[in-house]
């Protein structure tokens, strides 16, 4: 059996500083293994609270400054918890929005992407696609163990 490791999910935040977040998503993000973000802090002040938190994983987002564009990369493909994780913000109308992150990263275990506002938490083709939703409404938690368990939760 793997150990579980717990991923803390958040997109979307549109806020000038972390104090900006719901209490209750900084609270649940003080307590998991990695924090990702799927882009559009807008602020770097945001990025640098969340690593006050812990360990963060990120990218930029299509609202993010030109400071956030040259520290970030556009897209992330990471292992964590024995498991491959591709990380993009996404881009375009929302239709069809999972489909085209889907491709950006072939074979991979998970896929975490924002840029809708939508929350998304299902399985294409064995890929897990997650998409936690605006970070003032919902954020997300995948566990990841001997199989890997995702939830949406609303804010």
């Amino acid at each position: 059996m793997n150990q579980e490791v717990r991923i803390g999910v958040i997109s979307d935040t549109h806020a000038r500083t972390l104090g900006d977040l719901p209490n209750g998503i900084l609270i649940a993000l003080s307590d998991v293994d990695l924090i990702v973000h799927a882009g559009d802090f807008t602020e770097k002040a945001v990025l640098d609270g969340l690593r006050t938190l812990g360990e963060v994983k990120a990218v930029w987002g299509n609202m993010d400054s030109g400071e956030l564009r040259r520290i970030l990369p556009r897209h992330d493909l990471f292992t964590f918890g024995e498991r491959r994780i591709g990380l993009i913000h996404g881009w375009g109308v929302p239709w069809g929005l999972a489909e085209r992150v889907q491709k950006t990263f072939p074979g991979a275990d998970i896929i975490i992407f924002g840029h809708s506002h939508e929350p998304t938490n299902r399985f294409i083709e064995n890929t897990l696609l997650f998409n936690p939703g605006r970070a003032r409404d919902s954020f997300g938690m995948i566990t990841i163990g001997d199989t890997v368990q995702a939830d949406i939760i609303r804010v």
